[in-house]
């Protein structure tokens, strides 16, 4: 199996990324000493779990591309079994479950042996195809369309999405123009990118938000800080783009703004899924942060659109 070689400008960022924990759980402590009487407990857990995140996202890029699909591949079961869990399924359709999450193991299979049409279609055709099949044969009508529907959309969000970010990871290895660890490259800056969007909304919608973009699915988006995450990513995209990817500066301005704006639509969709089910969290997996789904949600939709971006103007 491929191994990629790590190029300088990767290792620095993620020196930086480390160096920023560092700093964060020394300021912490800091005001723990300085002010002991207030609660710092979130905040400590949140940073806490960072450590966390960044260390087995490391893993996904200093390893090898195998190492990095197992890894995925339990992101992708720890999401699906997340939202099945909040979903409440039907106890007839246990059998049905178990070849939900059997298609786990085969969509990264795909992108391991390199079959990218198969990667593409696998979830959103054969499996769609075949989960309302199998759950007709099991002869339970009440309530088949809803829990169709709903197992369906589970793949496609913690499956077929998120698998996109192994995909970003594996596509230089498809043609000859990638460059030794330039799919590691391609998804550091996907995801810093991504969570930086997240960050950065959150500013903008401190500083001149008002208007309320969805305040039925989440009262605190706000038009601001949508359009000024969108345009901040669209320039931490243009500023990265020649040292982590092969992109113009035209392409690059273009991918952070891909970025900004689906990093938003991604985060209110599963919101949107979330008070349906009516709960707050996703789950309690990661202390400070939630759930698998409420640390990535954003990224069930820039992952595949980033990488069928790169694919189309590369590949």
């Amino acid at each position: 199996m491929f191994k990629p070689v790590l190029p300088q400008p990767l290792l620095y960022a993620l020196g930086g990324v480390f160096l920023l924990l560092v700093v964060a759980t020394a300021v912490i402590a800091l005001l723990e000493s300085a002010k002991p009487e207030k609660n710092w407990l979130e905040l400590k857990l949140r940073v806490r779990t960072w450590w966390w995140i960044v260390g087995f996202f490391s893993l996904t890029l200093l390893g090898n591309v195998a190492l990095a699909l197992v890894v995925f591949g339990i992101i992708s079961f720890l999401a699906l079994k997340e939202y099945l869990t909040l979903c409440s399924t039907r106890s007839a359709d246990h059998l049905v479950l178990f070849w939900a999450y059997l298609s786990i193991p085969l969509q990264y299979y795909w992108l391991s042996i390199h079959w990218y049409g198969m990667f593409i279609v696998f979830i959103p055709v054969y499996a769609f195809l075949f989960v309302p099949m199998r759950m007709v044969l099991i002869g339970e009508t009440q309530g088949f369309l809803k829990a169709a529907a709903s197992l369906q959309w589970g793949l496609m969000i913690c499956v077929f999405c998120l698998s996109h970010m192994a995909g970003v990871l594996t596509l230089p290895q498809l043609t000859k123009i990638g460059e030794p660890g330039q799919g590691a490259m391609l998804l550091f800056y996907l995801v810093a990118l991504t969570q930086l969007n997240d960050v950065a909304q959150y500013l903008w919608g401190k500083a001149i938000g008002q208007r309320k973009v969805a305040p039925k699915v989440s009262p605190n988006k706000t038009l601001g800080g949508s359009l000024g995450g969108a345009a901040t990513t669209s320039l931490l995209g243009w500023a990265l783009g020649p040292v982590l990817t092969p992109f113009s500066p035209l392409h690059a301005a273009l991918a952070g703004l891909l970025i900004g704006t689906m990093g938003f639509i991604g985060d209110i969709v599963i919101s949107a899924v979330k008070r349906d089910i009516g709960v707050k969290d996703s789950g309690r997996l990661l202390p400070g942060h939630g759930g698998v789904l409420d640390r990535l949600d954003s990224l069930t939709y820039t992952a595949p659109l980033f990488f069928h971006f790169v694919h189309y103007l590369y590949f």
